[in-house]
């Protein structure tokens, strides 16, 4: 439900966020997103906590997406290299926040404790916010012109090309993260520090990824590297898959979390070179189909309910299937 909440009001943050009010839209996003993580910190029951989440997706919208957006805008030519930053600080919080957790945990403070630490922390970055420059806003109109022109993008090649590509590479990004340690655990036989170990491995290989992933855009194109990584996954996948001991599957899992890195950051950086100037427009069509990728765990539930989780696991294999099929060979402006 937060997803599909999110992503409704997405459009909005988007078509708000191609005026001159996006400065604002951020800092209010900010103070949501602190007081969505406080109400977490301080939930008291399922209604409560989901109240809690419901509130910080789509601050998370306003506060980080359009904090992205910006970036993009700042520098039009190295979107894709800003972008694979951007995704490579990101991994520095999705390896450190389970050890900052598990610190806390530690020190008996425990989850709401930590989250309440993030409530306070996001309270200086929101006042860092309204200290920095105006950002620019190409092609500002009022937001209903601008909910009309991010409806007429989806009826464009170009863009649904991007979207469809970042809903399907999530499959081995968001989906497979969410499915790997009971993957590991129900269909390979592995014990849950075992499984926790293999969460980890990959997310570790994924931070070292993203920091090669820049390495990798000064000797070739994004879209090269799309390709390439995509083939060496579509035999790493199903090798994971079949690999009979738990030791080769861990391993296989690190690779994976290697080759899969800048399948987010580029196809993102496309989809705003294919909106150029109207970034918010970008969040906007990017709501539009986050309403699919919301869906999917769901659906991947409903199917391993029904055929069991180790047939269910091949479908994500259709991640790489789709950036070769997708991705075009040559650049697109």
């Amino acid at each position: 439900m937060p997803a599909f909440v999110g992503s409704a009001l997405d459009p909005l943050v988007g078509a708000f966020g191609d005026t001159p009010r996006r400065r604002g839209l951020i800092v209010a996003g900010g103070l949501a997103f602190a007081l969505a993580a406080a109400l977490a910190a301080g939930a008291v029951g399922f209604w409560t906590l989901l109240v809690a989440l419901v509130i910080g997706h789509p601050a998370s919208g306003a506060f980080v997406s359009l904090a992205q957006a910006t970036l993009m805008d700042r520098a039009p030519d190295l979107r894709e290299r800003n972008m694979a930053r951007w995704t490579l600080v990101g991994s520095f919080g999705y390896v450190g926040g389970p050890v900052l957790l598990a610190g806390a945990l530690w020190a008996g403070y425990g989850w709401r404790g930590a989250t309440a630490a993030l409530a306070i922390v996001t309270l200086p970055l929101v006042a860092a916010t309204r200290r920095l420059p105006k950002p620019a806003v190409h092609h500002a109109g009022s937001p209903v012109e601008n909910l009309r022109h991010a409806l007429g993008a989806l009826r464009r090649r170009d863009v649904l090309r991007w979207l469809a590509l970042l809903e399907a590479v999530d499959l081995l990004l968001d989906v497979f993260h969410g499915f790997l340690a009971l993957y590991l655990v129900d269909v390979a036989g592995a014990s849950p520090s075992t499984a926790a170990l293999g969460v980890g491995l990959w997310t570790a290989a994924g931070l070292a990824g993203d920091w090669l992933v820049l390495a990798a855009l000064r000797r070739m194109s994004g879209l090269r590297y799309l390709r390439v990584t995509a083939a060496l996954a579509l035999a790493a996948y199903p090798a994971f898959l079949l690999a009979p001991g738990i030791l080769a599957k861990l391993v296989l899992a690190g690779v994976l979390g290697l080759l899969n890195s800048g399948w987010y950051a580029i196809p993102q950086a496309r989809l705003y070179a294919a909106l150029p100037g109207r970034s918010g427009a970008a969040i906007a069509v990017g709501g539009f189909g986050g309403f699919a990728g919301a869906a999917v765990p769901l659906v991947l539930g409903v199917v391993a309910g029904a055929a069991g989780l180790g047939a269910t696991m091949w479908l994500l294999a259709l991640a790489p299937v789709a950036l070769l099929v997708l991705a075009p060979r040559e650049s697109l402006p």
